[in-house]
């Protein structure tokens, strides 16, 4: 993360607050959180009132009543400590998750004319450093754009990522307003969430890897009657596991056995965790995201299910935090609630696999000879060939066939 928008502040100057107590919203490119006080005092002054802000920026100065802060602060539109460094230039993307794009667009209108015409003003003087955050400037190294050309929203002229992506989008404005209207109706003009823009750019990135698939067809019937055994023996107030809970467990116990596929590729290194972290693809209102499930191979299914309960629970009611979304090695993405027999799931870099999870239908097959109907399910995984060969990945998956139609060789 190198940079975080603020959304609204939950404490006014003036106010006391309390260690721990939740002081503003930041909306990162996963999550919108509350930020908590490191420590107690007043609230002397909100530095950044909104909008987006680098990691490391001071945002607001929590001391004792009456205590002078004009020293810590330049002004009070959002300006750096007078003592903060000059901006360093940023770093290289190392990972897909490095940056968090704003998600409030700038008076929040769409980009037209008039803000083509003002986002291409006078540049600054020669030998003046564009004051710009770090994910604007790596979008407009990619899209060829001159960020002196531009005008910035943000604290102090600071040229935000909605400002180099209207500029982009300015040429194409007027043609569009050219065209004749031949639909009946309005055109709906869906400005997308930081979330969105995030799932955008990252899946964009993953069609990058070089990746291969492999699929199987499972006899699910002890899956299925594993789990009914299981909510037999619930006790008052457990979690009701789902079959899903019981194939994250089986999963894991499969990753443990191959440590090709609990990887990340990352700068030309594949990394291989001792723990199987894995991820739950969760649809939300704001879409998806992926929480983790730690150390699933330690859990039982019991422990699997409150803990899946709860980040999906918070996933859809969007009060995940940042650590829930952090450190998965594995992803399994499940649309069999959907009734979708069979897919193929983007990879989640920089993890070198992802499970694709069909639905548990009755199906005709073959069994000693005899045709037999018997509910089965089809798993495809999406390897990254950097870091898995085919046999690996095959490998992993005979292992995985094995558990879920006997779950009892996961113990």
């Amino acid at each position: 993360m190198e940079a975080g928008t603020i959304v609204r502040w939950l404490k006014s100057e003036g106010d006391a607050v309390a260690k721990g107590e939740p002081l503003f919203e930041l909306d990162t490119d996963k999550v919108t959180q509350e930020v908590e006080a490191e420590t107690e005092g007043v609230l002397l002054k909100i530095v950044v009132s909104s909008g987006e802000a680098d990691v490391g920026t001071t945002v607001a100065v929590i001391g004792s009543q009456g205590e002078d802060v004009s020293a810590l602060v330049q002004d009070g539109n959002g300006a750096a400590p007078a003592a903060a460094p000059p901006e360093a230039e940023p770093k290289e993307e190392k990972t897909p998750t490095a940056e968090a794009p704003s998600d409030t667009p700038p008076q929040g209108e769409p980009a037209t004319s008039e803000a083509a015409a003002a986002s291409t003003v006078t540049p600054p003087a020669s030998g003046e450093r564009v004051k710009a955050s770090p994910l604007a400037r790596r979008i407009a190294r990619e899209r060829g754009l001159d960020l002196s050309a531009l005008t910035g929203t943000g604290p102090d002229g600071r040229i935000i990522a909605e400002d180099v992506e209207k500029a982009a989008a300015a040429p194409a404005a007027p043609i569009a307003a050219a065209a004749p209207s031949a639909a009946v109706g309005e055109v709906e003009v869906v400005e997308l969430t930081s979330v969105r823009r995030t799932i955008a750019r990252r899946l964009t990135e993953a069609w990058q890897a070089p990746v291969f698939q492999l699929s199987v067809t499972v006899d699910a019937s002890e899956l299925v009657a594993t789990r009914e055994q299981l909510v037999e023996l619930l006790r008052e107030g457990e979690m009701k596991p789902t079959v899903s809970d019981i194939l994250t467990r089986l999963v894991a116990s499969a990753l443990m056995r191959h440590h090709p596929v609990n990887a990340h590729f990352v700068d030309g290194k594949i990394h291989r965790y001792p723990s199987a972290n894995v991820g739950i693809a969760v649809a939300t209102p704001n879409g998806l995201v992926v929480p983790v499930i730690r150390e699933a191979d330690r859990k039982s299914i019991q422990e699997i299910a409150a803990v899946r309960a709860d980040l999906v629970s918070r996933a859809r009611d969007g009060k995940l935090k940042v650590a829930d979304l952090e450190d998965g090695t594995f992803t399994i993405s499940n649309l069999g609630m959907y009734d979708i027999e069979q897919f193929i799931a983007v990879l989640n870099p920089p993890q070198v696999a992802i499970l694709a999870v069909g639905s548990i239908e009755d199906r005709p097959r073959v069994f000693d000879g005899e045709l037999d109907i018997a509910p089965t399910m089809t798993m495809t995984i999406t390897c990254d060939h950097r870091a898995i060969d085919g046999s690996e990945g095959a490998e992993f998956l005979r292992t995985l066939k094995s558990l879920v139609e006997s779950p009892a060789l996961a113990l």
